[in-house]
């Protein structure tokens, strides 16, 4: 029940509330007036208050994890109740900025309660599966998008409704502790400095991937793509990313490192095969599933990494990473934006998969950090090693 109820509050916040945005857009503007260039505001607004939420989340999750995770359910929940019944593109702007919070909430929260509540020998595998929930949520925003478009409104609400109904049962799921005693000290500076590289990571590979997430359905719709076909890539996509709870008796046994290697490997190559042939149907369809399954296990891989190198402050350094991912997105989109107008969308997509290439090749060569020192100074443990 609880692996159950926290990857369908991660499906809740990432899937159907925080990157369906983009899915339901041409329909939320052609009924409420919400201009491009607003639209553009909003989605930065959004990855800001992800990140707000994330860094919430660095500070609290080890103290208060059953508290941002009933927050995470309560903003998303909320925030895409209020995108339904808006009037008008201020309303349906706010309301979206607010509920992207839910989801940086959700991570590290969920990261510290299955820590506290899954045995360790369990742990890569239980982290892995409930990490995975933003592919059914995608999927389940494609299903909902072909059966109910143009009515994004009962979209938006059945989404919120489920946010908060998961978030309910994740709680009485989550029994007792969790919220009081003792834990971990707030990470010091070699804790950070153990983190470097996978923070460099992160941003590269945050900055390459998020050229699908702006521009993929566009890229369809450019080659000729029907509406049916294009949202079924969304679909395909989200199928990838719901592989991965599959996978995880593959993945599981891989140190991080290896792990991002595969995956972000996987996504570089699903995001060039993307632009170059996005007529093929087929092959676009197998790349969307690709890049759904390399970009969910990636994340996976970053919360085993950060686990690595300090399994007790493994919900900050989630926190940490996810923000260094929607950071680089944040740039990667902007940067994908300025190209794709004057040199098309196969350059765009080819720039950002050497972008995420260069993640996944530098990361066997990444020094290894120390790992992190419970001295709030930051002088390393004894035995610590790089």
């Amino acid at each position: 029940m609880l692996l159950a109820s926290g990857l369908a509050l991660i499906a809740a916040t990432y899937g159907l509330v925080r990157l369906a945005y983009g899915l339901f857009l041409p329909d939320v503007q052609r009924d409420t007036g919400l201009q491009s260039g607003a639209a553009g505001w909003v989605s930065s607004g959004a990855s800001a208050l992800y990140c707000v939420g994330a860094v919430a989340g660095f500070l609290l999750a080890a103290r208060l994890p059953r508290v941002l995770a009933a927050l995470a359910a309560a903003v998303a929940g909320g925030g895409a109740v209020a995108m339904a019944l808006s009037d008008g593109p201020l309303g349906f702007g706010v309301s979206a900025v607010v509920a992207s919070a839910g989801a940086g909430l959700a991570s590290p929260a969920l990261v510290r309660i299955v820590a506290e509540q899954v045995p360790t020998a369990l742990q890569s595998r239980a982290q892995a599966v409930v990490n995975a929930g933003t592919g059914p949520g995608l999927v389940v925003a494609g299903v909902l998008a072909l059966v109910l478009l143009p009515d994004w409104r009962t979209a938006w609400a059945l989404s919120g409704v489920f946010a908060l109904v998961v978030g309910g049962v994740l709680l009485v799921s989550a029994r007792g502790g969790g919220d009081a005693g003792a834990h971990a000290a707030l990470p010091g500076r070699s804790w950070f400095a153990a983190h470097r590289a996978v923070f460099a990571l992160a941003l590269l590979f945050g900055a390459g991937s998020a050229v699908v997430w702006t521009f993929g359905r566009s890229a369809l719709v450019a080659a000729g793509a029907s509406a049916a076909v294009s949202v079924g890539a969304w679909i395909a996509l989200g199928l990838g990313g719901a592989a991965v709870v599959v996978t995880t008796r593959w993945t599981s046994g891989m140190r991080a490192r290896t792990l991002w290697t595969v995956t972000a490997g996987s996504v570089a190559v699903a995001v060039v095969v993307l632009g170059v042939a996005p007529a093929a149907v087929l092959v676009a369809l197998l790349a969307c599933a690709v890049f759904g399954w390399g970009y969910t296990a990636a994340t996976g891989a970053l919360i085993a990494w950060t686990t690595e190198i300090d399994a007790e402050r493994s919900s900050a350094g989630t926190s940490m990473l996810f923000v260094a991912l929607v950071l680089g997105q944040a740039v990667g989109a902007a940067g994908a934006g300025a190209l794709v107008g004057p040199t098309g969308h196969a350059v765009t997509f080819v720039v950002g998969a050497v972008v995420t290439a260069a993640s996944a090749v530098l990361a066997p060569v990444a020094r290894r950090g120390r790992r992190a020192a419970a001295d709030p100074l930051g002088s390393p443990p004894t035995g610590a090693t790089r």
